[in-house]
């Protein structure tokens, strides 16, 4: 009778209801705080670089727009969709019903879609500026690159909306009331959103940075030979500098695209063979940290955007 009692049903008036799986207060308030942060600082540094570049006009160029774009969706991945996962994924029992876990499920999938999208975006932009830099003032306008950031939000809005109403069931299942998830209609429908939102994004990024590394490489070895014949031959060792800085630039773009969003693609591969919910949630949450690693990988390694966000703490310090 008192194991009886120790034991904790989600909903205590029905039978389908699952047992909690309590954790201990300790490891509860850690996680919690654990998350929280994580939150925190990815609201706070993708709002830092909104703010820097909204504000001062001379950081009103085509880069920075793509930048503050994907700063945009990262903002809301910190402010929504973190918080939502974090919940989802600490309570024993997920009590707040089918819309909330749809809304859950919407701007989790929308995020993820609109930060790859701007990925996209930036990887083109750069490779226009590295590959065919005399026409990239022609090619890449103010213009063309809001147009291309308004397409890019509005297909991201329309496709995840349709994927969650025609082809995702999104539902707490009656075998258990605890979990909130999604299953795709059909293999083919998971295999063709894989390809969309993961695939191709994937695959244009790494192609367009290897490109834009071979093409700066070779232009580097270029210019550098150049003043070698009229200078010391100490110019060699600042080339082989510069390749090196180049290499490392690209590898930390690559290896954080890679580390983030690699594991949840297996994750929509093998999930039903996996079949743990909680790792589910905990490699999903991998990706969604890489919209902490995006404001410091594309908008902190520019030196203006560096400065403007240490003059706007400033003064924020001295009003407070």
């Amino acid at each position: 009778m008192e194991k009886q009692k120790d034991v904790q049903y989600c909903f205590q008036d029905r039978n389908s209801s699952c047992r909690k799986a309590l954790l201990s207060t300790s490891i509860y308030i850690t996680l919690y705080i654990f998350f929280s942060v994580i939150s925190a600082v990815t609201v706070f540094l993708n709002l830092l670089v909104i703010i820097s570049i909204s504000h001062f006009k001379q950081l009103h160029t085509t880069t920075n727009l793509l930048i503050l774009s994907l700063a945009a969706s990262d903002l809301l991945v910190g402010l929504i969709v973190i918080p939502a996962m974090t919940v989802a994924t600490m309570e024993p029992c997920w009590g707040f019903g089918e819309y909330f876990c749809v809304f859950h499920a919407y701007f989790a999938c929308l995020c993820t879609s609109l930060s790859l999208g701007n990925l996209v975006l930036i990887s083109i932009e750069r490779y226009v500026a590295v590959c065919d830099p005399l026409l990239y003032h022609s090619k890449i306008t103010i213009t063309r690159i809001m147009c291309c950031i308004s397409i890019t939000w509005c297909c991201c809005i329309i496709y995840r909306a349709a994927n969650i109403q025609f082809f995702v069931n999104v539902q707490v299942p009656s075998r258990c009331l605890k979990e909130c998830f999604t299953v795709e209609g059909s293999i083919w429908v998971n295999i063709t959103d894989i390809v969309i939102t993961m695939v191709v994004p994937c695959s244009v990024i790494l192609t367009l940075y290897m490109k834009i590394f071979v093409v700066a490489r070779s232009q580097s070895r270029k210019v550098f030979s150049k003043e070698a014949a009229n200078v010391s031959g100490g110019k060699t060792v600042q080339a082989n500098k510069s390749e090196r800085k180049a290499a490392k630039t690209l590898a930390i773009v690559v290896f954080n695209y890679f580390i983030c969003w690699i594991p949840t693609l297996f994750i929509f591969l093998f999930f039903s063979i996996l079949n743990d919910y909680l790792l589910a949630y905990f490699i999903n949450f991998l990706a969604f940290v890489n919209s902490l690693i995006n404001p410091i990988i594309y908008a902190f390694l520019y030196p203006w955007i560096k400065v403007t966000a240490k003059h706007i703490l400033s003064r924020i310090l001295r009003r407070s």
